[in-house]
């Protein structure tokens, strides 16, 4: 359940929360192009062992860390939505040609800061050369702006540039790098701390963002915000130029 906000920040007339369900297949289908002959089906429970044995294989590093949830059945069996049986704040959506799965898009919803994070996409190895990953990437925001949110972000690894291109090219903004944040599995037996690129993409308008004070920013944090926002700075010294000359 979510409570509605105007676009300007301002709470709505009513407060009333509504209810917002994960996307069916054909709301997901008319939301984000898909390659022809692949189709999107959300997760039941026959699918689990194949999906679990599937991410292993296609992925073997997430085995440890974060992600390590999508190899085990029981994470499944306890915290997934299950279409046509319960419905949880983790949505794992297959995305199938014919009867093969070729990729799985993973998401997890925040009710109260209504924010969607992308937990995980992993595409088949034969399937790589069809822009799934990019496809993941647009269903994830379609999920969001589906429940409201404000924000979807996620993290992308940076042993491969794979993830890091589809989400650049949906759009997202690479927001920091968080060294040792996950571990992976980076051979038998050898597990490592791993550096990972965050993306973000803001779903609101800029009437919707309390903007920092200057006076509240270190100067390291202010030169990274400055970095990381340009059209911000530009604004904050035509403000300052105009209470000058004011």
């Amino acid at each position: 359940m979510y409570s509605r906000i105007a676009e300007d920040g301002a709470p709505m007339a009513t407060l009333e929360p509504r209810p917002v369900k994960w996307m069916t297949p054909e709301e997901m289908s008319a939301a984000v192009p898909l390659p022809e002959g692949y189709r999107f089906e959300r997760l039941r429970r026959s699918d689990i062992a194949e999906v679990v044995t599937l991410v292993g294989a296609w992925f073997p590093g997430i085995r440890v860390g974060s992600a390590s949830g999508y190899t085990r059945a029981e994470f499944f069996e306890t915290n997934v939505t299950l279409d046509a049986e319960r419905e949880t704040d983790v949505s794992v959506v297959l995305i199938r040609r014919d009867l093969e799965l070729a990729a799985i898009v993973c998401c997890e919803r925040n009710r109260d800061a209504l924010t969607l994070y992308g937990s995980l996409i992993v595409v088949a190895p034969a399937h790589r050369g069809a822009q799934l990953g990019g496809t993941g990437a647009l269903l994830m925001e379609a999920q969001a702006r589906h429940m409201g949110a404000g924000l979807v972000y996620g993290m992308a690894t940076l042993k491969f540039p794979y993830m890091q291109r589809a989400l650049e090219v949906a759009g997202w903004q690479l927001i920091g790098i968080t060294p040792g944040y996950d571990r992976e599995l980076i051979a038998p037996g050898i597990v490592k701390r791993v550096y990972e690129a965050l993306y973000a993409k803001v779903l609101v308008t800029d009437a919707s963002l309390l903007r920092p004070e200057t006076e509240n920013l270190t100067a390291r944090t202010r030169a990274f915000f400055d970095f990381l926002f340009p059209e911000e700075a530009a604004r904050h010294s035509a403000q300052q130029a105009v209470n000058q000359t004011g």
